[in-house]
């Protein structure tokens, strides 16, 4: 008898972003004539940047060929790109690393999840609370995060991040953790990581051994120069971190599918009998074994936004979303709400007034202006209270659902 994976068992029946879109639906079904305008889904609307679709196009045509045709590619990725990253996305920021340290992938979202493998299931973690539900999710699956008790994981280490301790996680000192997720600019909260901060929680995981998980998909957006755009500008990073980097957000690729992620030749963690084991090794074997690698046209794309045009391109798609925000947080501080993230991220995070529970608000925009947000306890216990807005419509979009929610603020 094949006998299930009971930790499954134990998750939420539908996943945040389906839960929304069922509610969507049905006032849609409903409601056939409302206009429904979303700012909820971080997923983005603008086209591909013409540099990558030029790249697609040339990549499509090789293909076509006898000569260019590639069937089955490197694990790792293609140097080409691989190059790209280090040259862009590194070496501008002073930082040295090593081909062999990047990991091509299908989106940061399979990496995340996945990356969870590398550690035994009985290893601690703490999350910033809120955070991107993959996180939790993935550890639930292989029996990490214990049993699920009024929106709380019984084995995981909450560590909250609100309004009061102005979105700043503290640092666990009462309780040692073995593994640590951290995301900035962060995922949903929009709101960013000071270098003093960052290097206090390196400092952590170098005095602990503890691992770092760090998710700066959203790095292309920050403005503030004293704010790190990667971990790795930490000194010691090399010996607690993995950071994952994505093109969904930079560069429009939620269709196109195209990411990274760096485990240094310097991380390592502990056996039972306290053996080193290098994790880059492991992490590449893991990979060999379940992953065909990211298709050559995706590749290919992904190495044109790192070409003059393709960053003046990208550049100009991530200044039309945080246009956007821009225009959010006045609308909404306009109108009194107290909000937060916007200014290096592409995320609006909002406290509900009065006391308005997250879903109850929810409701409230969708069934008055029409508008969809996301309730914030969907990405933890310190999230009721608040709603999160995303950046990523187009003008037309935002200037319109803005409007309707100052008239029915009034």
């Amino acid at each position: 008898m094949a006998l299930v994976n009971e930790h499954f068992l134990k998750l939420p029946n539908n996943y945040l972003f389906a839960d929304i879109a069922k509610k969507v639906n049905a006032f849609k079904v409903t409601h056939p004539k409302a206009d429904v305008i979303s700012l909820g889904i971080g997923d983005v609307t603008r086209p591909l940047c013409p540099a990558v679709v030029e790249a697609i196009h040339r990549a499509a045509e090789e293909m076509g060929t006898s000569q260019g045709f590639r069937g089955y590619g490197p694990e790792q990725g293609y140097d080409f790109l691989r190059e790209a990253i280090l040259k862009n996305d590194f070496l501008t920021r002073g930082i040295h690393l090593d081909i062999d340290e990047i990991f091509i992938n299908d989106g940061a979202k399979s990496d995340t999840g996945n990356i969870q493998e590398l550690i035994r299931w009985d290893n601690s973690i703490g999350v910033t609370d809120p955070i991107y539900p993959v996180y939790i999710d993935s550890n639930v699956m292989i029996g990490r995060a214990g049993t699920l008790d009024n929106g709380r994981w019984s084995n995981v280490v909450y560590l909250p991040c609100t309004a009061e301790n102005n979105f700043t996680p503290r640092i666990p000192e009462d309780r040692h953790v073995d593994v640590v997720y951290l995301c900035y600019p962060n995922n949903p909260t929009g709101t960013v990581i000071s270098k003093k901060e960052l290097r206090r929680w390196v400092n952590y995981a170098l005095k602990n051994d503890t691992l770092i998980f760090y998710d700066a998909a959203y790095q292309a957006y920050i403005s503030d120069p004293d704010i790190p755009h990667s971990i790795y500008e930490i000194r010691g990073a090399r010996k607690c971190a993995i950071e994952f980097h994505s093109y969904s957000k930079t560069a429009g690729f939620t269709g196109v599918r195209c990411g990274y992620t760096v485990v240094p030749k310097d991380l390592t963690a502990a056996t039972l009998q306290g053996e080193r084991v290098a994790l880059n090794p492991l992490w590449n074997r893991r990979q060999c074994t379940k992953f065909n690698g990211t298709s050559y046209i995706s590749q290919r794309a992904a190495e044109a936004i790192y070409t003059p045009e393709g960053k003046e391109q990208v550049s100009s798609t991530i200044s039309y979303y945080m246009h956007n925000a821009r225009l959010m947080l006045e609308a909404l501080r306009g109108m009194g709400h107290e909000v937060y993230g916007g200014e290096n991220a592409p995320y609006i995070w909002m406290k509900t007034p009065e006391g308005i529970s997250s879903w109850k608000f929810f409701e409230e925009m969708l069934y008055g202006p029409h508008v969809v947000c996301t309730p914030g306890v969907g990405f933890g216990p310190s999230g009721e209270g608040y709603v999160r807005f995303t950046a990523f419509g187009s003008h037309e979009d935002t200037a319109t659902a803005l409007e309707r929610i100052r008239k029915w603020t009034r």
